[in-house]
């Protein structure tokens, strides 16, 4: 290296020009392409389309809902209104023991029959509308007697205990007697 410095110069790489440091700008897709793959697809359509003109097939098409007979369900737990075709009104009735529900009280009787009455849909609808009734005659006149009543319930909750120790059986193994002597017997 030159005392002066110009070797070092000369060896390191000069710097690119602008235009090279550039990133290459992406390969734009042809305008060609792109139409020869639409009229490709236009042409299978129009295949199609006359394929389908030559055998007459017989649509059935469902009637649009105003055609078909609508009519109001009053939910006998909340008590709310819904404008439902016969047919859903029919299947909600199977389902729950002859009684229209709305889909929120029957999401609340499913999730009630899942978790506290194994399975069983009679007995939580039966519970859910009594929850319904006990709102609708408190809840709704006196909004402020069902908060206290609601903190009331959480409260008894609360004070459950949550240790499965205290929901299981009692001790399953309780000592007779004492294995001291058994031992002491070993020995002698």
């Amino acid at each position: 290296m030159a005392p002066n410095g110009d070797a070092a110069v000369a060896a390191a790489p000069a710097p690119a020009p602008k235009a090279a440091r550039r990133q290459a700008k992406p390969r734009r897709i042809s305008m060609e392409g792109l139409q020869r793959a639409m009229s490709d697809l236009a042409l299978e359509l129009a295949r199609d389309r006359k394929a389908a003109d030559a055998k007459p097939q017989p649509q059935q098409l469902l009637p649009a809902i105003t055609e078909q007979q609508v009519e109001d369900a009053r939910c006998e737990c909340c008590g709310m209104q819904e404008e439902c075709t016969p047919e859903y009104v029919r299947r909600v009735r199977e389902r729950y023991c002859g009684r229209w529900v709305c889909g929120l009280c029957a999401e609340a009787v499913n999730g009630e029959a899942d978790s506290r009455h194994g399975g069983r849909t009679e007995e939580a609808l039966a519970a859910h509308m009594a929850v319904c009734g006990r709102f609708n005659r408190v809840g709704r006149a006196n909004p402020v007697l069902m908060q206290t009543e609601a903190m009331r319930e959480i409260l008894r909750k609360r004070s459950r205990s949550n240790s499965p120790r205290d929901h299981g059986p009692g001790g399953a193994l309780a000592r007779s007697s004492s294995c001291i002597p058994a031992i002491t017997k070993d020995f002698n």
